[in-house]
């Protein structure tokens, strides 16, 4: 029997699957993806996030501000987001957090005013949140130790050992892409390697960062086998035992029966 799988972050709302979403959606469980999450990145694409869980029994929403679209970011944006997070199959509030990679990204100051509020969003609404840290990650960490009682995972981690040692202690989870299985991808190994499994989830982020041996290509939930698989090898355990405790880590960090 195929081991069913969850892919805790994949953009199905972008244009990249305009051509075949429906498709490529209706066939995943047939595939072995039993779960996806999608979260939005901003109140449109947290919209159609929450339009594309009503739609599949297997999808779930997050809503928010991802830290390079927060540019128009308003009180009302906001309040939108707030609104669509009340949805039944709304599950955190994301992706949010802190982009510093690219020098035309918004301005620092209002990257970190739409992480706190969206971090007290949260804590209000009690619950979870996935958290973009791109080059960011001592104001990341920082950020998130202001508001204890809240509870994420780090998408795509990309810290240090000890910044992961630390999230842990907090609770947090973390989680891996297809960068996993690069070359160049060691301290991703090294954090995995660590990391207790039980802190640990799995994803594709697509249709970005195709893991070995799609790189380069359209991703898609189907391709996260190859981020479970290389997570298992990195830990010594079987393939399926890594995609039943992934799967079993994904539902209880989102709440999903």
């Amino acid at each position: 029997m195929t081991p069913m799988l969850f892919d805790t972050h994949a953009h199905y709302d972008d244009e990249a699957f305009d051509a075949d979403r429906d498709a490529l959606l209706v066939a995943l469980p047939q595939q072995g993806v039993a779960l996806v999450v999608n979260p939005g990145c901003d109140p449109a694409s947290s919209q159609k996030a929450v339009a594309l869980a009503e739609r599949y029994p297997h999808v779930y929403a997050a809503v928010g501000w991802h830290p390079e679209n927060c540019a128009p970011y308003t009180p009302e944006g906001l309040a939108a987001v707030e609104a669509l997070a009340a949805h039944p199959k709304v599950v955190a509030i994301g992706e949010i957090g802190l982009d510093y990679y690219w020098e035309e990204n918004p301005p620092r100051e209002l990257q970190r005013q739409v992480f706190r509020e969206q971090l007290a969003l949260a804590q209000r609404l009690e619950l979870p949140v996935i958290v973009h840290d791109r080059e960011a990650h001592g104001d990341s960490l920082a950020m998130i130790q202001e508001f204890p009682q809240v509870r994420g995972v780090f998408h795509c981690y990309s810290g240090s050992p000890e910044m992961a040692r630390e999230l842990v202690k907090r609770g947090w989870m973390l989680s891996f892409t297809g960068v996993l299985t690069y070359k160049n991808a060691k301290k991703a190994v090294e954090v995995a390697r660590e990391i207790p499994l039980e802190h640990l989830m799995i994803e594709t982020d697509s249709p970005y960062m195709a893991p070995v041996p799609c790189r380069g290509q359209r991703n898609d939930s189907t391709l996260v086998r190859h981020v479970c698989e290389k997570l298992a090898e990195i830990k010594g355990i079987s393939a399926e035992e890594c995609a039943r405790i992934t799967l079993e880590n994904g539902k209880r960090f989102f709440s999903i029966p």
